[in-house]
């Protein structure tokens, strides 16, 4: 392996023919490149999209109504319905499986024009009303004051927390917001907080940025929602499959409201934990596919320099017969075509590697550049492309294990040849 002969033969060879070693060990680099480059994206797809719905509660899940698809008990199909307050105490009592309850209601949005006033400032925007408990489920950070709490709820404050976009049109950058007053669809509430959403990739209803939250007490009375909900978070206890306990709390809403059992479109529901399997399903299938293409040029990497080593073998026929014929053992000449084999796939996957790595390092840094220059939104799909430690030694290994086969035939050529067929070769 170290003979200083043998080496000088390599050198000797890849200095006589630059433009073919070039051009062969290219399909190995490209092939590293491209797999290096692909696993960093997929990496930073997965990173993104993770980073974005991370602090989410994965064990939760929504309900809500839709019109009835079925006649049941003197009501007529296509009916429309709600739930109402009642029924958050019945899912509490009857569902024990169901760890946080959370229920909304989904006001305004931004497609019915400016809703918001403050001063001179005018503004669209969407409007919710909600439990502190919500923050359970979809977490958020306080960029200012503090979120809904329970006393709000109980005496029906007038006090509202607001997006960062929301933040951004109504008020000076840097002012404090917390103790003034917004107008809401004609009404003052008292800002008491500017939150912003840990999992900004997911949006329930409305984008997070652009919502102001209002107690749901306050909100039911004050804009005359009677005991209306529009629609139900929650999350399943440890262990028990949100599944089930959705399919339960479906059950019981579909019965209070006499609703027909065999009804499957009349409530409307998200599965947070299935859509998490789905999303993880969907990474392994993508890091799948960025192998098998991977691979699969890196074999037709190696089938390129197995064709130029049997062209190697056919020009040293001479040499290689002179060799058997003073007594080179089978092992020394296989040794010898092996060893240029992996050195060029070494050396040319080796620089893959590197260039693939600098490639998604500028990827990298680019990305934060944009996000220090506010160029990025917070919810970005890609992050951070990057391969593992495991990732570069994996493909150091793959490149030893292509180059000995790409220099196997060959070498298996080279030791059948015959030493005095060799010597008559021209």
């Amino acid at each position: 392996m170290f003979d200083k002969d043998r080496w000088q033969e390599i050198f000797s060879a890849i200095k006589k023919n630059k433009l073919r070693s070039v051009l062969t060990a290219f399909g190995v680099f490209w092939g590293i490149f491209m797999l290096v480059v692909m696993t960093g994206s997929g990496n930073g797809l997965v990173n993104g999209i993770t980073a974005g719905v991370q602090d989410f509660a994965t064990n939760s899940a929504f309900v809500w109504t839709q019109n009835t698809t079925k006649p049941y008990k003197g009501f007529k199909q296509g009916r429309w319905w709600s739930f109402n307050n009642q029924d958050m105490k019945a899912i509490r009592d009857q569902v024990p499986e169901v760890d946080v309850i959370a229920p909304r209601l989904q006001g305004w949005d931004i497609s019915r024009g400016e809703n918001v006033v403050r001063g001179l400032r005018t503004g669209g925007f969407s409007v919710n009303g909600d439990y502190p408990a919500y923050n359970l489920i979809d977490p958020s950070v306080m960029v200012y004051g503090r979120f809904i709490n329970e006393v709000d709820i109980l005496h029906k404050r007038k006090v509202c927390i607001i997006g960062e976009r929301v933040y951004e049109v109504m008020f000076d950058k840097d002012e404090d917001p917390v103790g003034q007053y917004l107008r809401v669809n004609g009404v003052y509430f008292m800002v008491v907080g500017v939150f912003r959403s840990k999992n900004p990739n997911i949006n329930i209803g409305s984008n997070k940025k652009e919502s102001i939250y209002l107690p749901f007490t306050t909100m039911q009375q004050t804009f005359n929602y009677g005991d209306q909900v529009h629609y139900f978070g929650f999350t399943a206890k440890k262990g028990v499959s949100v599944e089930k306990t959705a399919d339960k709390v479906k059950e019981l809403l579909k019965r209070n409201h006499s609703v027909s059992p065999e009804d499957k479109d009349a409530v409307g529901h998200v599965n947070v934990e299935e859509q998490v399997k789905t999303m993880s399903y969907l990474f392994i299938g993508i890091n799948m596919l960025i192998w098998i293409v991977g691979i699969g040029t890196l074999i037709a990497g190696a089938v390129g320099i197995s064709n130029i080593m049997l062209v190697i073998v056919r020009e040293r026929t001479k040499e290689i017969g002179i060799q058997r014929a003073i007594g080179a053992r089978p092992w020394t000449i296989i040794s010898q075509i092996l060893t240029e084999s992996v050195f060029l796939t070494t050396i040319a996957g080796f620089i893959g590697l590197a260039f693939g790595t600098l490639v998604l390092h500028a990827v990298d840094m680019a990305l934060i550049q944009a996000a220090a220059a506010n160029t990025a939104e917070d919810g970005t799909f890609f992050k951070n492309p990057e391969i593992g430690l495991g990732m570069a030694i994996a493909s150091l290994i793959i490149l030893i294990i292509t180059g000995l086969i790409a220099g196997l035939i060959p070498a298996q050529k080279a030791v059948r040849i015959k030493p005095i067929e060799a010597l008559r070769h021209e």
